[in-house]
């Protein structure tokens, strides 16, 4: 017996999502049909509204509410630091381990000369700019240690360098192809304080 044609419309919906294959978006599509349909509404406005009110940030690229998202707001935070990551959930996973309390920038990616991306395709003059000013004493680039991650640490360092900053690297405690925000706090915590200048 086939599935019904809405189940099969969710299987392949739900299977667009990272790290759902058809399998699990079959579980949850009749999990979902066998839902209130109170609960599905909710759940489909939290998804709706949630996605129409996030935007990235002015002035880091994080994910934002406001024009300006809280880290790059707070009075409380270290502007003289600036902490480079892949993606937003690249900050709220160095956010967890409650020890940097410095500035963010979002790439938004990484070079990929494989896949096409260069440095116009991800934000790295948006980085050159925030740096113009001689506030910022230091660059941590914490992309992932992959290829593309390490590739696109080294051409920023050769970028920054010549800028007066000090760039480090976070410490390898991370193992190698492992994603930030797979990694837990105390290895966070590690990386961040065993960085190195690059």
């Amino acid at each position: 017996m086939e599935q019904i044609e809405p189940i099969t419309r969710m299987v392949t919906e739900l299977s667009h999502l990272p790290g759902i294959g058809h399998k699990t978006a079959q579980r949850l599509a009749y999990h979902i049909a066998s839902m209130p349909l109170d609960d599905v509404r909710d759940l489909a406005a939290a998804l709706w509204q949630g996605r129409k009110a996030i935007h990235f940030c002015a002035v880091c690229g994080n994910y934002a509410v406001e024009e300006i998202c809280d880290i790059c707001a707070s009075a409380q935070r270290h502007n003289g630091q600036i902490c480079v990551v892949r993606d937003p959930k690249d900050v709220y996973a160095m956010e967890r381990m409650h020890d940097y309390q410095g500035l963010y920038h979002v790439l938004h990616g990484t070079l990929s000369p494989m896949q096409g991306i260069g440095p116009k395709d991800i934000r790295i003059q948006e980085l050159m700019d925030r740096l113009q000013d001689g506030s910022v004493s230091e660059v941590i680039l914490a992309t992932n240690p992959d290829i593309e991650g390490e590739a696109t640490a080294t051409y920023l360092a050769r970028l920054i360098k010549p800028l007066g900053i000090t760039v480090t690297r976070i410490a390898h405690g991370l193992p190698i192809g492992l994603d930030l925000e797979y990694a837990d706090e105390v290895t966070l915590s590690k990386a961040m304080s065993g960085r190195r200048e690059m």
